[in-house]
């Protein structure tokens, strides 16, 4: 139970509270993008209807999320700003520019495409599209991974300079020491290959019964800021069309960071 101090620093809970945590986790994105939102936006960008956008936004000012100011316009609220504060934030422009190249490639090869930045020695996935198939990968819009067993999150640590990818890491591997990399040093060595072939594998490292290729996102100076990666049912994707799909995958996250 909360204690009384908590409670009366928190906004009422809104009369009907949003289930679909998938538009939420959206408006968040498109606060942590624009820095200001009003209703009709959220409305417009979801295609819902403003009663069910303020029923989100008013959630999300419950939960720290959001704060609306006298002008009713919705901005990053406290929850929010202590995110955007404790690590290095996207480029604001990357979801944006990003998600059609996400769709077409989607589209491209009939598969789920991921967008993920490095948050610590973690993989954060921003963004999604789900390819068109029945049986296909979920994305997985908000999720936090190991960076070291998904292949978005390689593909970026494969990108930084020793001295920083050491200290990520000062204790080795979290983790399940039982999947691959095992060590540090495993790593170093699978960072290597990434690094001659341009891209990263998951061989159902983060979860069974899934394959990805990813790839980093590079901005035109040059810097590593976020990497796309595309996953696929074990059960229909072999290593050898990972290398296939790795093609139109190297070609997306260049025209991304061109955009950039």
């Amino acid at each position: 139970m909360e204690n009384s101090e908590n409670s009366a620093d928190r906004s009422p809970s809104p009369s009907y509270p949003v289930s679909a945590a998938g538009n939420a986790l959206r408006v968040v994105r498109l606060l942590h993008e624009l820095d200001e939102l009003r209703v009709m936006d959220v409305a417009d960008r979801l295609g819902v209807a403003r009663s069910t956008a303020h029923r989100i936004l008013a959630m999300l000012v419950f939960e720290g999320f959001a704060a609306q100011d006298r002008h009713k316009v919705y901005r990053p609220g406290p929850a929010l700003q202590a995110i955007r504060g404790s690590h290095a934030a996207p480029p604001p422009d990357l979801i944006t520019i990003a998600q059609p190249h996400l769709r077409r490639l989607a589209d491209a090869v009939g598969e789920t495409t991921h967008l993920m930045v490095l948050e610590g020695n973690g993989a954060r996935f921003l963004d999604g599209v789900e390819g068109p198939q029945a049986l296909r990968v979920s994305y997985r819009t908000g999720t936090l991974l190991p960076a070291h067993v998904a292949s978005g999150g390689k593909a970026i640590l494969a990108a930084l300079p020793a001295d920083r990818l050491r200290a990520l890491y000062p204790n080795g591997l979290p983790g399940d020491r039982a999947k691959t990399p095992k060590d540090f040093e495993s790593l170093m060595h699978e960072l290597v290959s990434v690094r001659r072939h341009g891209y990263a594998l998951n061989l159902q490292e983060s979860e069974r019964g899934v394959l990805a290729v990813g790839a980093c996102v590079r901005d035109r100076t040059g810097g590593a800021v976020a990497a796309v990666a595309v996953a696929a049912p074990s059960v229909r994707c072999t290593r050898a069309r990972l290398t296939e799909l790795s093609r139109p995958l190297l070609a997306t996250v260049q025209d991304i960071g061109q955009g950039l």
